[in-house]
């Protein structure tokens, strides 16, 4: 047992062991201190070729891992090669399927732009040659021979017709012969009254004219798709002229690249086919028999265009990519629609690039928690690191919600890492139930919330300190307040001999304390206004705190204070809500009767007790009956109860407490209620570490101090929870005046000595006498009462004998 100094319930870090005056005379530290072990396991995953050896990341999202990998990938990126340029463009064979060109890094857009250029010379160029007088002129030529032969073939059918007194007209449903006189229709009343032998001529004659005009009007249609032959090869020929030189540029400026040559031949082949592409409405010239088909939906030029899906920056190296919001289209890409005439209509230069796409060649950083809340984008992950290349999927169509047509682009090459983040929990979880993923994420770096204070340094972490500040762009953080940031940092830690390395809540806070500073009008952020950031923060969480000391101070919760109490101990607890964390006392009270050993816990049997609770009482129980009564039946049942709670209760940090009450029900020692007690118990009676110490012992403190401290008031803590005090500045001030204590103890002797004798230690006789002695008056109270139940068995026996006999 030993009674802690003020010096002993916070290690200070002493400002004069700094030799700097602010922290604008330090230089940033450039990596992330205590993280080494995550990023050297970073640089090697990286090292390795093989596919598979994606990372997931360990960690709170507050040790800045993700800034961290993302820094550490992209310095590792710089000087590599940057990937390549991602293009689709139209398959002219099969337009639902668009190609994939891929070009060495920023040469996307300049194919881009030598398309486009080379579209609008031929815009220009195209209808130059169609309007040229040699275009028109053999236009007129082969126009010219069919209207000869036409009006040939119809000149002598007329004329044959008009020697057998026949003639030719022309109607609006085409042509028709009829009698003729003098070149003239014959009424039909003169044709009436022709002799019959002549009417019978004339109408054979036209009988066997019309079906040579039949034969001749399927000639006509014969010759008219011969002029339409003849004048599209003429087209071909004036395009080729056209188109033939500007393409071929262009193919000796992209000659290496094979792909982008096959597009430029297959483009300049369909320009030849669809001249007509390329003239305007109404000046088509010689065009009047070609069929160009209904209103274009889209613009029609848009079939030569090339979408640059992904280009990238050849100074850049590697491609460093953070997907915020990994949903399936985001990750994989998509097809977008157009609403036209009451459909939906699209083309290749519609897909948009997912984030897949854009980490080609490099690395796709995302939170795996995100991921799995996402329909389908675990597993379109999963399908892309498996079969190496990204396809572009709608759920729609793979499910059968949408009838309209889509596209299915080629697919691309995928050769990046995926690095995923998310806590250990769920990396566990991952490697329970999805069998593909210890195959696909071998690597699994951490990054660590603290580290020991030795290990990083003072000097070290000021640096740290000084760089939150610095890329924050708050003031500078004289040496007082970096001493001040380090006390913060182990209290979060609850440990004095580690550091935090909570990078976001460390930055949150000095960006209050420079806020404070800016109120004040100073240069610098000085440990006052890192004092005033924590007060304003404890004021703005504290409403539940403030409530439950109310109604203690209003004896609504029933806590003493004062006094001495038999079986009743005053234990601690740590309530957070949201993150603010405060320290409770609560009552908790034990009875004790004849029994055989059992010692109920009315918080579980209520339904109120966690399965850690129910731990420590059964610990407790196995430890009384093993102390107490090791040779002979524990002949007493207990009972422990947690007063005026009425929420689930859990840990086992009160099992000292609830041993010390039934160790005062059963000897019947009153407990001083000046103290109060934490700590776990094992079945040697060892006390054992506990958690939330700190805010335990403030949460006690504070109730004494409202009712006025007089130097017995005090907390008993397990002495392995010595290394993890951080208390205030008022509490250790308090102690060091002799009106309150903190007293470490190992053992539930010390802990029951203390608080169950008037100083500290047993008045006149042992307090395990006492209880054995009790055991003892309770062992031969049952055996007297188990002899007396025997013998008035044994005498009804015999009376029921005798009045049979």
């Amino acid at each position: 047992m030993i009674n802690l100094d003020a010096a002993q319930l916070a290690a200070r870090c002493d400002p004069e062991q700094l030799d700097f005056r602010n922290t604008g005379e330090l230089a940033s530290l450039a990596d992330h201190p205590g993280q080494e072990r995550a990023l050297e396991a970073i640089r090697f995953a990286v090292e390795l070729p093989h596919a598979g050896f994606n990372l997931f990341v360990l960690g709170r999202a507050e040790t800045g891992k993700l800034e961290a990998t993302s820094s550490l990938l992209a310095s590792l990126a710089s000087g590599r090669p940057a990937g390549d340029d991602l293009c689709y463009v139209n398959n002219f064979d099969d337009p639902a399927r668009p190609c994939l060109i891929r070009m060495a890094a920023g040469q996307g857009p300049s194919l881009r732009d030598d398309v486009a250029q080379l579209i609008e010379e031929l815009s220009s160029a195209i209808p130059a040659m169609f309007e040229s007088d040699d275009y028109q002129s053999r236009v007129a030529k082969i126009d010219a021979e069919f209207s000869s032969m036409q009006e040939d073939a119809l000149g002598k059918l007329i004329a044959e017709a008009r020697e057998q007194g026949v003639a030719l007209w022309r109607t609006s449903a085409g042509f028709s012969f009829a009698p003729a006189r003098d070149g003239d229709a014959m009424p039909a009343e003169d044709f009436e009254q022709l002799p019959a032998a002549d009417r019978t001529r004339i109408t054979t004659a036209i009988e066997s004219l019309q079906v040579r005009l039949d034969r001749l009007m399927r000639q006509v249609v014969v010759w008219r798709r011969g002029r339409r032959a003849a004048i599209k090869q003429l087209n071909q020929q004036v395009t080729e002229m056209a188109v033939g030189n500007l393409v071929d540029d262009l193919i000796r400026k992209y000659l290496p690249q094979s792909a982008v040559v096959d597009f430029l031949l297959a483009l300049q082949h369909d320009v030849m086919g669809h001249a007509e592409l390329f003239q305007a409405p109404g000046e088509a010239v010689g065009m009047e028999g070609v069929a160009v088909g209904p209103v274009e939906a889209l613009p029609p030029l848009r079939r030569y265009q090339v979408n640059v899906l992904v280009t990238r920056d050849p100074e850049r190296g590697w491609p460093v990519v953070i997907e915020d919001n990994p949903t399936l289209g985001n990750l994989l890409g998509r097809v977008e629609y157009l609403a036209r005439f009451g459909a939906l209509m699209t083309d290749f230069g519609m897909i948009k690039a997912g984030s897949l796409h854009r980490a080609t060649g490099g690395f796709l950083l995302v939170d795996a928690r995100r991921v799995l809340m996402q329909p389908f984008a675990w597993d379109a992950i999963k399908r892309v690191l498996i079969a190496r290349e990204i396809r572009i999927e709608s759920l729609g169509q793979q499910y059968g919600l949408v009838s309209t047509v889509t596209l299915e682009p080629e697919p691309v090459p995928f050769d990046a890492r995926v690095v995923l983040f998310g806590d250990r929990w769920l990396h566990a979880t991952l490697q329970a139930l999805d069998p593909d993923f210890s195959e696909l994420f071998r690597i699994a770096p951490e990054f660590v919330d603290d580290a020991l204070r030795d290990e990083l340094g003072l000097a070290e972490y000021a640096r740290w300190i000084a760089g939150i500040a610095s890329r924050a762009k708050l003031r500078p953080f004289d040496r007082a307040a970096v001493a001040r940031l380090i006390d913060w940092s182990a209290r979060e830690t609850a440990d004095c001999a580690r550091l935090s390395l909570l990078g976001r809540r460390m930055g949150e806070l000095m960006t209050e304390a420079d806020r404070w500073a800016a109120r004040a009008g100073v240069a610098f952020v000085e440990a006052r206004h890192l004092e005033e950031a924590l007060d304003a923060r404890r004021a703005r969480s504290d409403d539940l705190q403030r409530r439950m000391h109310e109604m203690v101070l209003n004896h609504v919760v029933l806590i003493d204070s004062a006094g001495a109490v038999p079986a009743q101990v005053n234990g601690l607890a740590v309530i957070g809500s949201g993150e603010a964390r405060f320290g409770i006392a609560t009552r908790i009270t034990a009875t004790t009767r004849v029994g055989d050993g059992a010692v109920v816990d009315i918080q579980r049997e209520s339904h109120l007790g966690g399965a850690i609770h129910t731990k420590g009482v059964m610990i407790l129980a196995a430890w009384l009956a093993a102390r107490y009564s090791a040779l002979s039946p524990l002949s007493v049942a207990g009972s422990l109860a947690f007063e005026q709670t009425y929420g689930e209760v859990d840990g086992d940090s009160a099992s000292l407490a609830e041993a010390c009450a039934l160790l005062s029900a059963l000897s019947g020692l009153p407990v001083r209620q000046s103290l109060a007690v934490t700590g776990s118990l094992n079945q040697r009676g060892t006390v054992q570490a506990i958690g939330g110490v700190n805010e335990k012992i403030e949460g006690f403190f504070e109730l004494c101090r409202a009712r006025g401290l007089d130097g017995t008031h005090g907390v008993l803590v397990p002495a392995d929870n010595r290394r993890h005090l951080m208390l205030r500045d008022d509490v250790t001030e308090a102690v060091r005046a002799g009106r309150f204590r903190v007293v470490a103890v190992d053992n539930v002797d010390e802990a029951a000595a203390l608080l169950m004798a008037g100083g500290d230690g047993w008045p006149d006789e042992s307090e395990i006498g006492r209880v054995k002695r009790e055991l003892d008056k309770r062992v031969r109270h049952r055996l007297n009462a188990y002899t007396r139940t025997r013998t008035r068995h044994a005498l009804s026996e015999r009376g029921v004998r005798r009045v049979k006999g």
